[in-house]
């Protein structure tokens, strides 16, 4: 019986319908009077812009479980490291090749990490996202106690985001957690770090690759990314049971000397004194090792997981392995 009412409560959730956001409730007062105050937005267009945004139990469904936290990392891995995601990201990389040899020279930041984003991210653009981004904003911020605080945050980058035309708030479309275009970025990402490389007078992140590619580079560089550096590399194990090493980490809490003395081995071009992470994740036979640099904490940095920072590494990795020579 329980069984049988927990499946029904769960069926009416994702049957439910979207509900108009009532601007009338107190938090959605609070927010609007802040949003004129703070910012010196007129009062009737940010009324009129919550009134039109919608409130889905789909959103809230989602975000109580990413894939990140339900998956293994072998099936998160699979998921992305697919025949036709490679080829695609091969595709993608010979077609845009000289942009993304362009932002590596001028940020060193390695083009097969923004390849490797860009795949897990969107599929190259494919994969966008269908809701609307003010009504994911909206109830977030205001019906997902949890993390109401950071989603009015970005609901007020948001306005702010349109505010300056860089986004239709009525029309434009991203993820159920409000992230958007091809790189997926957060509104509150998008007018930090989105850049115009298309010398356009837009920052375009769903027509423009030229802008898409540069803003991730952007993104990670000003993040601690160090050029020149990995990202990570597999491990072995000296002796079982290592004493003392939590994995996990999204920090280098570590040491290239400090984890040789625990009793990992592994190669890196890195001195004894480099900053390093233990990573240990769930493969199909067992636990699979690795080291992550402070690169890998960069990519932690646009997602904060380990297992989406291994899959960027290691789809674009591949991804880089396939491509033809230049010139051919």
């Amino acid at each position: 019986m329980l069984h049988r009412t927990l499946a029904l409560a769960l069926l009416l959730l994702c049957a439910a319908p979207a509900l108009a956001l009532d601007e009338t409730r107190p938090e959605v007062v609070a927010f609007a009077d802040e949003m004129v105050a703070k910012h010196g937005f007129e009062r009737a267009w940010v009324d009129d812009l919550l009134r039109n945004a919608q409130s889905q139990p789909r959103i809230i469904e989602l975000m109580n479980k990413p894939a990140e936290r339900v998956r293994p990392w072998f099936q998160y891995r699979d998921h992305f490291l697919t025949d036709q995601r490679v080829q695609q990201g091969v595709d993608f990389w010979m077609q845009h090749r000289s942009r993304l040899a362009e932002v590596e020279r001028e940020t060193g930041v390695s083009a097969h990490v923004i390849v490797g984003i860009l795949g897990v991210e969107t599929f190259f653009g494919r994969i966008t996202g269908t809701f609307r981004v003010l009504d994911a904003l909206a109830t977030l911020a205001f019906d997902y106690p949890s993390r109401a605080t950071y989603f009015r945050g970005e609901l007020e980058q948001f306005l702010l985001l349109a505010r300056e035309g860089s986004v239709d708030p009525r029309e434009v479309k991203g993820s159920y957690a409000g992230a958007m275009g091809a790189p997926q970025f957060m509104p509150r990402s998008y007018r930090a770090y989105a850049v115009d490389g298309g010398a356009d007078g837009i920052r375009d992140l769903w027509g423009s690759w030229e802008d898409v590619i540069g803003s991730v580079a952007n993104y990670l560089k000003r993040n601690g990314w160090q050029p020149g550096e990995p990202v990570a590399v597999p491990a072995d194990l000296w002796y079982p049971g290592i004493d003392g090493l939590v994995a996990g980490s999204l920090n280098t809490s570590y040491t290239v000397a400090g984890l040789r003395d625990k009793g990992l081995f592994f190669d890196t071009p890195l001195g004894e004194d480099a900053a390093a992470a233990f990573i240990s994740v769930r493969g199909e036979t067992g636990p699979e090792v690795r080291v992550g640099f402070r690169n890998f904490s960069a990519i932690t940095k646009y997602n904060r997981s380990v297992l989406y920072a291994l899959a960027v590494h290691d789809l674009g990795s591949r991804i880089e392995a396939r491509l033809p020579p230049a010139g051919s």
